[in-house]
């Protein structure tokens, strides 16, 4: 469990960090910098979400067959299809959005980046949102 929780803090926490920190402190810096930087951070980020995804993945379906799988109660069935979709969700951010962002980045577009880093904020949003939930449910799930 351990493991679970620190894997979702770590992904939860850094989606925190990222919209109420760092996409504020950076809303005054021109373009030229700020894509490039945020270019830099989501690499290191998602290299990092990535881990803590495959440690969600291996202990969340390791305590679900251990607490009984299907049988287990509504909430941690809640949870583990929030979780699904917030990794769905970050396949999406990772896998379509990220290299469209190292594109422009590369290409000198500002404005196409900055259409990029609106689209990932909005979707880091509902991600986050949604890990709010899965954690409540966790929580609940428990009693």
């Amino acid at each position: 469990m351990f493991l679970h929780i620190a894997a979702v803090v770590t992904w939860v926490g850094g989606m925190t960090f990222m919209q109420f920190c760092l996409r504020p402190a950076l809303s005054d810096v021109s373009p030229q910098l700020r894509l490039p930087l945020l270019d830099s951070v989501f690499g290191r980020f998602f290299r990092l979400v990535t881990a803590a995804i495959v440690v969600i993945l291996a202990t969340g379906i390791f305590m679900w067959m251990t607490l009984g799988g299907m049988q287990t109660n509504g909430p941690m069935h809640a949870m583990a299809a929030i979780g699904v979709l917030m990794m769905l969700l970050f396949g999406h951010i990772r896998f379509v959005l990220y290299p469209r962002l190292r594109r422009a980045v590369q290409a000198q577009n500002w404005p196409d980046g900055a259409c990029v880093v609106a689209a990932l904020r909005r979707l880091v949003a509902v991600n986050l949102a949604l890990g709010v939930v899965a954690m409540a449910l966790g929580v609940i799930g428990r009693f």
